[in-house]
């Protein structure tokens, strides 16, 4: 079930799964997309995984994507950390005070989770990240170039269909931002240091977007992290390798303390 909430005068479109499992003291799944994602291009997944964990979930479309509201201003080196602050400012609208949440975030949206349970820990109950950044690599500005050359080219316009008439300023804060000389020095590397709760971070072996190194520098030898590279996949585990991703956060969840 969709919905249309408003935040600070912004309209923020959410996705319900498994809502009926909100009464209980179960964890909420907290679904984050990529950098130019939404609600439905997450597919089945969100789905799969609440059944299979048998919890409840809700996708977040942030500002600017799907249905929800434009983009507002310019985007900064802040605008990761900005869109962490509004998707807690989501949860703070939709669910109890009291509510655990478990993060699951792709890309952009490992990023946001990330720098969420840095910033505030409190009701966090474990992270996982699928091909998350935590500072800019020449790999991830490489691969930003081919994107650009085919939104110019017309091969992305399947994404009007789901942004409508945000696509172009939608892709565009995405690929300037990124390629902007002063984004070279954002860097959440320390920042993340201290997240005292659980994480899972895993990355295809084949991800254009950045290096084992991205990971590497999620886990950090910490016994309470774990990172997992995929072998024969890109940019999106979700999609491209389902069923063992499902299979990996399962079995991840099963080991962490409740």
């Amino acid at each position: 079930m969709e919905k249309i909430i408003r935040i600070n005068n912004r309209e923020i479109n959410i996705q319900w799964i498994n809502q009926a499992f909100m009464n209980d003291s179960r964890p909420v799944l907290v679904f984050l997309h990529e950098a130019l994602g939404s609600i439905i291009q997450w597919k089945s997944f969100p789905s799969e995984l609440c059944h299979s964990l048998n919890l409840p979930g809700i996708v977040i479309e942030r500002s600017g994507h799907g249905k929800s509201g434009p983009l507002t201003g310019e985007r900064d080196i802040t605008y990761l950390h900005q869109y962490a602050d509004e998707t807690r400012e989501v949860l703070r609208e939709v669910l109890n005070p009291t509510q655990k949440t478990i993060l699951v975030g792709h890309s952009d949206g490992g990023s946001i989770a990330l720098i969420m349970t840095a910033r505030n820990p409190k009701n966090i109950q474990a992270i996982i990240t699928m091909a998350a950044h935590t500072f800019v690599e020449e790999e991830t500005l490489e691969g930003i170039h081919p994107a650009i050359e085919a939104f110019r080219a017309g091969k992305l316009d399947g994404l009007y269909k789901i942004h409508d008439d945000k696509t172009q300023s939608l892709f565009y804060a995405w690929a300037d931002t990124w390629l902007a000389p002063g984004f070279k020095k954002w860097d959440i590397r320390e920042e993340i240091k201290s997240i005292p709760v659980p994480v899972l971070a895993l990355q295809g072996k084949d991800d254009q977007y950045g290096t084992e190194e991205q990971v590497n520098s999620i886990i950090l030898n910490k016994e309470n992290r774990i990172g997992k590279i995929i072998p024969a996949c890109g940019h999106h585990p979700h999609l491209e390798k389902k069923e063992l991703v499902i299979r990996q956060i399962e079995d991840w969840l099963k080991s962490i303390p409740n």
